[in-house]
């Protein structure tokens, strides 16, 4: 059983249960009032507008009338260890034994943003995900997610005798394969000013923009566009290759992931930004890339890829399922220690 990045030695269980998916801008809340109750209350907050996890917390239960939870899940945009963890594109920082004692002492269960996301690809509905491309799932095969967002986030989910097992990691933080032209003009000019280029750095809402200003400073242009949603905005040449380098460069990656995780279960999308580029991504050349690995090409069209259509709540679910997950797991080695030898 995964502990999908456990972070306490006894994180508490039961109801009501309070999950959260905290990224670098945008933290979602959600109650589970009872085992088997579906998510209610799903609320977004920006994260910069709060001082703390606390606070955001605070503001959240009081907003609805909720009391101090029994148990919490939450999964956050950080390696997660023990004690104190620091998240990756945010200033903040989570203490568990302050967000415990803010809880009323039910100790959290924290968990990779990405390893909830994994997790939760087992509990979406088939009209939960929309494809992209062909290819068929291998049933029982290892399936992966990949997410820009604010950062880059990757996971894979695996069967192990038929439990699931989530395995995550810095996969937005490889290095950035160029494979056309232009793209190695724009590796260069990003190496220039960056030094070290790796897959965040364009795969990201802010690479997004970094990208489109290569693409302008390459063409002779002054960019004009100084936010993600700007750039998917604008119809100018310059934004459209941006967006089009973007979606290409995703499926290169995302086909990266699919051959490291052996994921004939499939590729799924997740993050703001593919949210945001809608139609673009069915008429990008994602899928094209995606299949153009050589001698892996005839196994990856087989392979599907699929967006997400709601992934924070994929997540919050994921969440709460590796709660559960990790107190199965813990029982479960409890149990062996205490055998006589």
């Amino acid at each position: 059983m995964g502990d999908g990045g456990l972070s306490t030695p006894a994180p508490k269980k039961g109801h009501p249960r309070l999950i959260a998916d905290i990224g670098g801008t945008h933290a979602r809340l959600a109650w589970i009032a009872a085992p088997g109750a579906p998510v209610d209350h799903v609320k977004r907050y920006v994260c910069a507008e709060h001082a703390s996890i606390e606070a955001l917390i605070h503001r959240y239960r009081t907003e609805h009338s909720l009391p101090m939870p029994s148990a919490a899940a939450l999964g956050v945009a950080a390696h997660v260890g023990r004690g104190t963890v620091q998240l990756t594109n945010s200033a903040w920082r989570v203490d568990v034994a302050s967000l415990a004692a803010s809880l009323g002492g039910a100790v959290p269960f924290l968990c990779n943003d990405f390893a909830a996301l994994a997790r939760g690809l087992s509990l979406l509905g088939p009209d939960e995900a929309q494809a992209v491309g062909g290819g068929r799932a291998a049933r029982g095969a290892p399936r992966a997610v990949v997410g820009p967002g604010t950062g880059l986030g990757v996971a894979g989910l695996l069967e192990h005798a038929g439990s699931p097992v989530v395995v995550s990691g810095e996969g937005g933080h490889t290095s950035l394969a160029a494979e056309t032209p232009e793209e190695h003009a724009i590796v260069q000019w990003l190496s220039a000013r960056i030094g070290r280029v790796f897959a965040e750095s364009v795969l990201s809402g802010p690479g997004l923009v970094t990208l489109y200003q290569a693409v302008c400073a390459l063409r002779g242009r002054v960019p004009v566009c100084t936010s993600p949603a700007a750039v998917l905005e604008e119809s100018h040449d310059e934004a459209s290759a941006a967006v089009e380098h973007f979606l290409g460069w995703l499926g290169a990656f995302a086909g990266d992931i699919a051959l490291i995780f052996d994921a004939r279960g499939g590729v799924y999308l997740a993050g703001g930004v593919v949210a945001a580029m809608g139609a673009r991504l069915a008429h990008s050349s994602f899928r094209q890339r995606f299949e153009a690995k050589g001698h892996f090409s005839s196994s990856l069209r087989e392979t599907p890829t699929w967006r997400i259509l709601d992934a924070p709540l994929c997540a919050l679910r994921g969440a709460d399922a590796l709660l559960d997950d990790h107190t199965v797991w813990r029982t479960a080695i409890a149990t062996v220690s205490q055998r006589p030898a």
